[in-house]
Parts: C-alpha cells; structure tokens; sequence
C-alpha cells in the first residue's frame, strides 16, 4: 500500500528533489564539458575527474528521477522489471563514482609523494585501464547479482506488487558493502593521510628555503614569517583533505553501514530511514562537482567561461591559458574580439605587439 504525504509536503519534496537533480546534472556536465573543451585541463589526474562527473551526470539523469517518484509517492509505478533495472543502475553508478574517487586519491598520492615516477605510473595507458576497472567492476556487482537475484537468494520476504525496496540477503550485503564502499574508503584514508604527511614535510622544506634566502634581513623577523608561512600551507593542506574525506564520510557512511546492518536485524530498518540515507549518497554526487572542480582555479574559470558564453567569442580557444586571473583573461578576450572585428592593419599591430 502506497505511502500518501499531503499536497504541500509533497510539492515542497518534488521541488527539493528537482533543485538537487538539477544542480547535479549541470554540474557535472559542466565539469565534463570543460575538461572536453579546454586543452589545459586534460591531464590524467583530469581524467578521472571527468569519468567520475560522467558517472555523477548519470546518476542525477537516470537514477534520481525515478528514486525521486518513489520517495514522493511512497510507491513504485514502472513495474517490477524496471525496479531491477533501476536498482542495478543505481548501485552501479554510485559505486562507480565512490571508485573514481578512490582513483583520485591514488593518482595524488603519486604526484605529491612520489612525484619523479609519476608520469611513469600513472601513463596514459594506466589511467585508462583504471577508468575502465571503475565501470567493469560496478558493473558486474550489480547487473548480474540483482538481474539474476542472486541478492535476494535465501530470503523468504514478500514485497508489495507495487513497491521497489532494494533488500539483500547477508552474503551481498557484506561482500557489495566491503568492495563498493570500505575497501575504496581505506584506500582513501591512507592515500590522503600521506599526502597530508608529504604536504607537511614539504611545507617545512619550503619554510627552510626562504628563511635561508632572507638570511641577513633581519632574524625574528624571517623566524616569525617562516613560522606563518608553514602553518598556512599545513591548514590549507589539511582543510582540503579534511573537507574531501568529511564530505565522503559523511554522506556515504551512514547508507553502507545501514546496508550491512539491515539483514541482521531482519530487515526492520524503516523505508524513511533507508530514504534519507540513500538521499544523502545521493548528494555527494551533487556535490563532487564543487570539490573536485571549483576547489581547482582553471576549473572556476572554465566555468565561469561557458557560464557567461565567453566561449562563443573570438579570443577565446580550448588552447587559452586559464591560469591568468579574471582581469587579464577579460581585457585579452576583448582585445582579441575587438580586434578580429577591425581591419588587417589592426592585425598585424596586434602581431608585433603580442607575437
């Protein structure tokens, strides 16, 4: 029997959920769209972030939707065949995006801590075999186990024709859990806790460096500089990771811990419960956009480019530097528009000034 909500809650939740979908799917497809357009964003550890957004993007188009109905109406209306689809999408999708995270991890580990083999590990060739083990392994945990059933074997539950309820038995349960969640969270943990170690170490390095080059200029005053300086560098190093893994942590821990619970304690967590978890999850990928992408300053540039249309003038090209600050990249795109809209003399100026 379907859950009823009154008119206003319902209205209040549909227009909720949309601002969540909407926020999701834009996001992301900004991300992908500016990695795909701007030449200064395609580097491997760029190649995750844009896989990861593909797998966000899907999430928010093809998952949400129908997550969003069911919530609402507290029933499902697509038939049993669809809810297995549904169900296999969703948990496909989501834990394609929490490996590409772990990918990340694992790619900035290498670039900060061992920074010399780097491009060595992390070829072209690696990268791309490691996108494709963030699909393929989702991909077999969840089609095949819930389109065969083999999550539900064993149980003895009977469900409403007209409900979707993603119930597992024990065995999926742990093993799903263990291989979609905690195994890529510990590879997180320790990436992110040496990075944080290397950041520290190099931070001080650094300190040391210039408290050499100001040598002469006054001791106290270089001890107390070098002193900021190093406590700037390990709070913005921590704040980053911190906000990174809390996010994750955060949003993600309470559904995976629910999801083991669940079949131990004979399936009585509340649909409500289970809901506001999943929602939660949800979320992070509404949110990954922000964290991977507008932390980064290319990346706001880029957005604000295609945000604004600034694409669409003549200065600007997927070869444009996006490391210039607003003014500068504002006054060159509009002398370059200003000047292909004049004549050839203009033109050559233009070369002998800036060429």
């Amino acid at each position: 029997m379907c859950r009823l909500l009154d008119k206003a809650s319902r209205i209040f939740l549909y227009a909720f959920f949309s601002v969540g979908i909407v926020c999701t799917v834009v996001g992301n497809f900004l991300v992908v769209l500016s990695i795909a357009y701007f030449k200064q964003l395609q580097s491997p550890t760029n190649s995750f972030v844009m896989s990861l957004a593909v797998a966000d993007c899907l999430v928010g188009l093809i998952v949400m939707p129908y997550s969003m109905i069911r919530t609402v109406e507290g029933c499902w209306y697509f038939g049993a065949l669809f809810c297995q689809l549904h169900s296999s999408l969703d948990v496909m999708l989501c834990t394609a995006s929490i490996f590409h995270l772990s990918c990340i991890a694992f790619d900035r580990y290498y670039a900060v801590c061992n920074p010399l083999v780097y491009s060595l590990k992390m070829s072209h060739h690696r990268v791309a075999l490691l996108i494709v083990v963030c699909w393929a392994v989702p991909m077999l945990i969840s089609f095949g186990p819930i389109m065969l059933d083999l999550h539900i074997a064993g149980m003895d539950i009977l469900l409403p024709e007209d409900a979707c309820v993603f119930l597992v038995n024990r065995i999926y349960a742990v093993m799903a859990s263990l291989v979609a969640f905690y195994l890529p969270m510990a590879i997180m943990l320790v990436a992110y806790w040496k990075i944080f170690k290397a950041a520290k170490r190099q931070a001080m390095q650094i300190s040391a460096m210039e408290s050499q080059m100001a040598a002469g200029v006054g001791k106290d005053s270089s001890k107390k500089q070098r002193h900021r300086n190093t406590m700037k560098r390990e709070g913005k190093a921590a704040k980053t990771l911190g906000i990174i893994m809390g996010v994750f942590l955060l949003f993600w821990m309470p559904f995976f811990t629910v999801n083991i619970v669940d079949p131990f304690i004979e399936y009585s967590t509340e649909v409500v419960v289970w809901d506001i978890f999943l929602w939660l999850g949800y979320i992070n990928s509404s949110l990954n956009p922000f964290l991977y992408g507008f932390f980064n300053r290319s990346f706001r540039r880029a957005f604000l480019m295609f945000m604004g249309c600034r694409v669409c003038l003549p200065g600007s090209s997927p070869g444009m530097d996006l490391s210039h600050t607003r003014k500068e990249a504002n006054d060159r795109i509009i002398l370059h528009s200003y000047l292909f809209r004049h004549h050839t003399h203009d033109l050559l100026l233009y070369i002998k000034l800036y060429l």
